[in-house]
Formats: structure tokens, C-alpha cells, sequence
């Protein structure tokens, strides 16, 4: 029998490219300081591994993020021809949420993306799923639809953590 009083040891596993993107088209911007306090206390979060393309010039906001608490996996970037950068980080998430899985009670993963649907069904299997968290209610893969009843979203929050 597990011991009722033991504290909560959640993990977060952050797709920042799907976060970002998904509050800027709402129109708002996250305050990062504010949502890892929020993960803290609504979710027990004591781990919050965020995933990011790396870009040269970015220094200050990796610095920033890893101060406020985020532990950051990078994602090597290639930059477009027009300019822009792509990084997908969904392998490492993936990767790293199973790199940690002993040291974790539950997982909370924060996007939107359905190429997540079989790491958040597994975790299902394995009661191991504390939150699906989709940045935007609006434009979300309907492959997540499913776990409706796990999902947390943050349409609503600017007040809270812009």
C-alpha cells in the first residue's frame, strides 16, 4: 500500500516550439518565471525539462529559463532559407521522458501536438499521466481529443501567467 503522505515528485516535459507559438497566436506572451511556479503548485512539478532548438544569440533567454528553473535539453537548429529555424524537439522530449521514468511519479506534458499521442497513451497504461496541458483550445491536434478528460488548457491564463 503506497504511503498516503508521501509527497508528490512530478516531472514536466515542455514542447517550448508548440508552447510559444500556440500563446503568441493567442495574443499574449508567457511569463516563464510565472508558469514554472504554476506547474509547482497546481501539479506537484518538482522537475521541468524544457525542449528548445538551439539558436546562437539566444543566450539570455536559456540563461533566464534555467534560472527560473527550467532544465533545458537543446535541439540542434537548422536555419531555413527564409530565414526562420526549424528544430524539431519531439524525439527528445519522447527520449528523455523515458530517460527519467523511474525517477518520477507522474509525467505532465505540455503541447499540442498529436505526434504525442502514443507517449501520453502510454502513459495512460502505465498510470503515469498526471496532465495533458494544450497551450490553445482553439488549434490543437485532434488526435489528443481522446484524453479530453486529462487535459489542461491554458486559453484563459493570461492573467495569471502573462
Amino acid at each position: 500500500m503506497k504511503n498516503q503522505n508521501k509527497k508528490e515528485n512530478n516531472f514536466t516535459f515542455i514542447d517550448s516550439q508548440n508552447l510559444n507559438l500556440s500563446i503568441k497566436d493567442q495574443g499574449w506572451v508567457l511569463d516563464f518565471k510565472k508558469f514554472r511556479v504554476y506547474l509547482q503548485d497546481k501539479f506537484k512539478v518538482n522537475e521541468a525539462y524544457i525542449f528548445i532548438g538551439f539558436v546562437e544569440g539566444n543566450q539570455k533567454l536559456y540563461t533566464y529559463l534555467q534560472k527560473t528553473g527550467y532544465i533545458i535539453i537543446f535541439k540542434p537548429t537548422l536555419k531555413l532559407p527564409d530565414g526562420k529555424f526549424k528544430g524539431n524537439v519531439d524525439a527528445e522530449l519522447v527520449l528523455h521522458s523515458m530517460i527519467q521514468y523511474n525517477n518520477y511519479d507522474k509525467a505532465v506534458v505540455i503541447s499540442g501536438d498529436g505526434d504525442f499521442y502514443c507517449l501520453i497513451d502510454y502513459f495512460l497504461e502505465q498510470d503515469k499521466l498526471k496532465r495533458l496541458i494544450v497551450p490553445n483550445k482553439k488549434r490543437y491536434s485532434s488526435l489528443l481529443r481522446i484524453f479530453s478528460q486529462y487535459i489542461s488548457f491554458l486559453n484563459g491564463a493570461k492573467d495569471k501567467l502573462s
